[in-house]
C-alpha cells in the first residue's frame, strides 16, 4: 500500500520544485486578486498543487515525468472538471522563463471566473 495522502501532501508542501516555489510566492496570502490559494491540496483521489475554492481553479505545474503520465493527467483534469473546477496546466520550465506571462494567464482566469458583482435593480422605494 503506499503512503497515505496527507502524508504525500505534507511532503509534497515541504519538498518544493522552484516552478511551485516561485508560483506559492505570488498566491499566498491572497496576493492574487485578493483569492486564498492552498497548495498540495487532496481532492478525492488527487493532490493538486494549487487550489483557489472560489472561484474553483487548479493550477497544476508539469515536469518533465509529466511527458510520459499524460494520459493519466488527462484523467486526472477529466476528473476535476466534473466536480466543477477549472484547471490551469504549466510547464516548470515555463513558470521559471516566462513567470510573468503564467501570473497574466492565471490572474486572466481568476477574473474570467469570478461573477462580476450586480447593482441593485432600482432603489427601494417607499
Amino acid at each position: 500500500m503506499g503512503i497515505p495522502q496527507k502524508s504525500l501532501a505534507r511532503a509534497l508542501r515541504i519538498n518544493q520544485t522552484d516552478a511551485e516555489r516561485l508560483i506559492w510566492n505570488q498566491l499566498r496570502n491572497r496576493r492574487m486578486v485578493g483569492c486564498k490559494f492552498r497548495r498540495q491540496q487532496i481532492i478525492g483521489p488527487y493532490i493538486a498543487d494549487f487550489l483557489c475554492m472560489e472561484p474553483k481553479l487548479v493550477i497544476e505545474l508539469d515536469g518533465g515525468q509529466h511527458l510520459q503520465q499524460q494520459a493519466s493527467d488527462e484523467q486526472r483534469t477529466q476528473y476535476l472538471q466534473k466536480l466543477g473546477y477549472k484547471v490551469l496546466r504549466f510547464w516548470n520550465h515555463e513558470v521559471l522563463r516566462e513567470t510573468q506571462a503564467v501570473l497574466d494567464a492565471i490572474r486572466l482566469e481568476i477574473i474570467n471566473l469570478i461573477p462580476s458583482p450586480r447593482p441593485s435593480p432600482g432603489g427601494r422605494g417607499g
